[in-house]
This record gives structure tokens, C-alpha cells and sequence, in this order.
């Protein structure tokens, strides 16, 4: 072998042996960074899902901890148990990795925590009503906040990421700061937020005040400050596509590091590759395709100063998730729910003869609402009303997916009738001898309208901007500086 490839051979067996331990190393070190807990805590989804495809949901959470570094911003007395999660959104991803929707969820909303095991203690906690959605995790961990949205939205969320306030100060400075922009001088003494009118870059104890503070944008409630975290975000994910930040392994590297080291995730996520898998996804949407979501609120009944779900708004937002309905463009076309699951049976196909004529105001049909959403059977029952069928009836059922029309012997044109009133299809038709009469049990795939399959109705102005767009947050007037 001649000197000169010897020489070109051990140089390029260098670099290899160097790049692969340079890899090895990197990978060792995401690995150990990460931490992770279970995803659910008695309930949820059970099943595997593919983080290379498929729709995903992931639930980001911000902890309120006061452990570690994180003390200087209170007392463990600040946060009991697990702690209590300062923000809750989820990151909605479409299967074809073209749109992403974020729901964030007021930390003052009021609403039911279903039963919750601790995964680590073996703790059952029972479940509670009108409790704020932020104490979910606060006993039996971040499972318990999963369960939780699960419940509330009739989704089921496939993964968590949980970061701490170390973890959003390490990641602005590793971007270079990011650009807000607020309407008036202020100066807010809790969170320690001070910024002049205007644009600022803010990264480090800065950018945490701007996401922390409580009191510093529109009215000083937890609306404006969903809005504010929703506009820094969007100007994050500006900032990181115009930098090339995804394509850019070196940029890359160091972000993982820092967020891993502050990041808890759950099992299914808690590997290098899935991560890196997941953001593969996001890296090619186009940031006009990026909606960010408020969930509708309306000043709870039992205290004025929490939330609570305003109706019919809110069943309109999570029916529109379930359908996947691009929040961006409504009117696009998504799966209906005849085309993305298999009737429960086929009906009958041979041909009977036709049936005298009958009197649909002496009917027995009633509605059993499996939608999860309460009080929803009453509109079908006015829409069966408005039919022609007087004397239709309806109780709570346990929920389902796919709404189906059920009927007894000697029933099946009355049920026919019935399934016409509302458009549900004559496949979703379903001979049942135990029935008196026909009996529309509603699913979760029809929880708004009265006509089964129709697109969603979705609320005025539901998406509060999109990663597109730039917003500048309105100061309080309470904390604006003068001068």
C-alpha cells in the first residue's frame, strides 16, 4: 500500500472513531439529562403510538417548584406535594405535519379531577369537583393533570413535557433572547418584570418575569397572561425558524442540553431519539399554520375570581380538536367521522316489505348522551321534538365513541326516521331486541349541531394569533410607569 493512502486512511479512521465517540457522547449526555415520570395516574391512554406518524397530542406543562434552583422564587410552602403547574398548554400536531394548534388552559379554571393513583406512594386520591385545573398535579403527580385534559376535552394526550423556571431562563439565553413587545412602560414588583414601551430582546431572569407575571398585561388576570405567553412563544418560533435552529445540528445540541436538564417527560418520550423524532415533525410547518388557542372561559358561578368553561364555546373548541379541524381555516376539509372508524356492525342488507304507515308523535325513542358533554342530549331531544317525535326521552350514559342509532323488533322504520332527522348514517343502524322503541345513543364524535357529521361550529376569533403573527401585549394600567 502506497505511504500517501496509509497516511489518508488512518486520518479518515480518525475522524471516524472521533465522530462517533463525539456522537456517542452527545447522546450519553441527552440521555442522562433527561427525567421522567408516568403518564397517566389511573386512567388515560393506554396505548402505543408511533412518534414518527400519526396525530399527537403532548401536554407542556410549567412547573411552580421551589426546589433546587429554583428556591430564589419562593418557599417550598409555595408548592406542596408535586407542585402546581404554572402553565398547562397542549400541542395539538396534525398527522400530516402541517398544522400545530396550542390550547392553553387558564391556571384559575375551575374543573373536575377524576380519581388519581401516585405512581410512586400508591396513594389513591379521590376525585373532585371545582377545583383549579393547576392543583391536578399537586398530589399525585403530572399523570393526574394528564387524566385531567383528558377528561375535560375527550382527547387522549400521548405524551407530557414538564420544565421548571430554570428551564425557560436556559432556553432564552440559548436562543439569544427573544422579542416581546408591550404597549407601555411597566414595572411589576412580584414577578420583577421591568420593560420599556415598545420592543425588547428579553432572555434570562427577564424573559421568566415576562412569562411569570400575573399582574403586568390587560387587566392583571390570567387571560392576559395566557395571551402574553402565547405572543412570546410565537416570537420563539419565529426567532428559531428564521435562525435555522432546527437544521443546524451545532445549534441543535446546545438547545437539547439545556432543556433536558430541566425537562421531565414521560416514559414514552424519555429516549433521545423520540425527542429528535418530534422535533423532525415541527421543523418544515409553516408558522401560519401555527395556531394558538385560548380555551373559552366565562367567570365561574361559585367564585367570581376563578373560570370556568363558557358554553356552548367551549364543547364547540374540543368537538373541533376531536374532528381535527384545522383551527386556522375551519372550512378545510377533515376526516369525518363515518370515514376514520368502522361502524359497530353492518346493518341489514335484504330487502323487507314496506311497513304501514305510523304515527311518530306516539314513538318511545330517547337519547342517551355518551358524549361526555353534560346536558348535550336536550338539544337532540328538541331536534327529535322538531321531527315530528313528542314523546322522546333522555338520561346520562357512559361515553363512547361512535353515536349509533339502536331498535327493537318490529322498529327499524322508526328508527330509520329517527337516524334521517339527524343525518346519522343508515350503517350506524343496529338491531337491538332489548330495546322498547329506538334509542339514540350520541357518542363523542357528535357533541355539537344536530345534524351528525357536520363540520364543527367553532366559536368567533377562537385563535388568538398564529407564529406568524407579531402582537403587542396591552400594559395595566395599574403597572404602567410613568415617565
Amino acid at each position: 500500500m502506497p505511504v500517501w493512502l496509509k497516511v489518508v486512511t488512518a486520518v479518515v479512521s480518525v475522524a471516524m472513531i472521533g465522530g462517533i465517540a463525539f456522537a456517542g457522547f452527545w447522546f450519553l449526555r441527552l440521555q442522562i439529562n433527561i427525567s421522567k415520570a408516568p403518564l397517566n395516574a389511573g386512567g388515560g391512554n393506554n396505548e402505543q403510538v408511533s412518534d414518527a406518524t400519526g396525530r399527537m397530542q403532548i401536554l407542556i406543562l410549567g412547573s411552580d417548584t421551589r426546589d433546587g434552583e429554583n428556591a430564589e422564587y419562593g418557599t417550598a410552602d409555595d408548592s406542596r406535594g408535586y407542585g402546581k403547574s404554572d402553565v398547562m398548554m397542549m400541542m395539538d400536531i396534525s398527522e400530516d405535519n402541517k398544522r400545530v394548534s396550542v390550547i392553553s388552559f387558564p391556571r384559575d379554571l375551575l374543573v373536575d379531577i377524576p380519581e388519581c393513583k401516585d405512581e410512586e406512594t400508591n396513594q389513591v386520591y379521590p376525585a373532585r369537583s371545582g377545583v383549579m385545573i393547576n392543583e391536578a398535579m399537586a398530589e399525585a403527580g403530572i399523570g393526574c393533570a394528564v387524566d385531567t385534559v383528558n377528561q375535560l376535552t375527550g382527547l387522549e394526550v400521548d405524551h407530557f413535557m414538564m420544565a421548571d423556571f430554570t428551564a425557560v431562563k436556559e432556553l432564552s439565553n440559548a436562543v439569544g433572547g427573544v422579542e416581546v413587545c408591550i404597549s407601555d412602560a411597566v414595572y411589576d414588583p412580584d414577578s420583577r418584570l421591568r420593560l420599556p414601551a415598545g420592543t425588547s430582546a428579553v432572555q434570562g431572569e427577564m424573559a421568566l418575569a415576562f412569562l411569570r407575571t400575573r399582574h403586568a398585561f390587560a387587566d392583571g388576570g390570567d387571560l392576559g397572561r395566557i395571551k402574553a405567553q402565547q405572543g412570546f412563544l410565537s416570537s420563539l418560533t419565529r426567532k428559531i425558524k428564521d435562525d435555522g435552529t432546527l437544521s443546524d445540528p451545532g445549534r441543535m445540541l446546545k438547545i437539547a442540553d439545556v432543556v433536558t436538564q430541566n425537562l421531565t417527560v414521560d416514559e414514552g418520550l424519555a429516549s433521545v431519539p423520540s425527542l429528535l423524532t418530534i422535533g423532525n415533525r415541527l421543523k418544515d410547518i409553516d408558522i401560519s399554520k401555527v395556531a394558538f388557542v385560548a380555551v373559552p372561559t366565562t367567570p365561574a358561578l361559585a367564585d367570581p375570581n376563578r373560570l370556568q368553561i363558557a358554553e356552548p364555546a367551549g364543547s364547540q373548541l374540543f368537538a373541533a380538536l376531536r374532528q381535527d379541524v384545522d383551527l386556522t381555516d375551519p372550512t378545510a376539509p377533515s376526516p369525518s367521522p363515518s370515514e376514520t372508524s368502522a361502524p359497530p356492525t353492518a346493518a341489514p342488507t335484504e330487502t323487507a316489505p314496506p311497513l304501514p304507515p305510523y304515527d311518530k308523535a306516539v314513538q318511545p325513542v330517547t337519547v342517551a348522551n355518551g358524549t361526555g358533554v353534560p346536558g348535550r342530549a336536550q338539544e337532540i331531544v328538541q331536534a327529535l321534538i322538531s321531527g315530528g317525535f313528542t314523546q322522546a326521552g333522555q338520561f346520562e350514559a357512559t361515553a363512547v365513541e361512535q353515536s349509533v342509532v339502536y331498535y327493537g323488533t318490529d322498529f327499524a322504520d322508526v328508527a330509520a326516521d329517527v337516524a334521517a332527522v339527524l343525518g346519522i348514517p343508515a350503517a350506524q343502524m343496529v338491531p337491538a331486541p332489548n330495546i322498547a322503541g329506538v334509542q339514540v345513543y350520541l357518542g363523542t364524535d357528535f357533541t355539537t349541531g344536530i345534524t351528525y357529521g357536520a363540520p364543527a361550529a367553532l366559536p368567533d376569533d377562537i385563535v388568538n394569533q398564529t407564529a406568524k403573527d407579531a402582537s403587542c401585549q396591552q400594559a395595566n394600567p395599574a403597572l404602567i410607569v410613568q415617565g
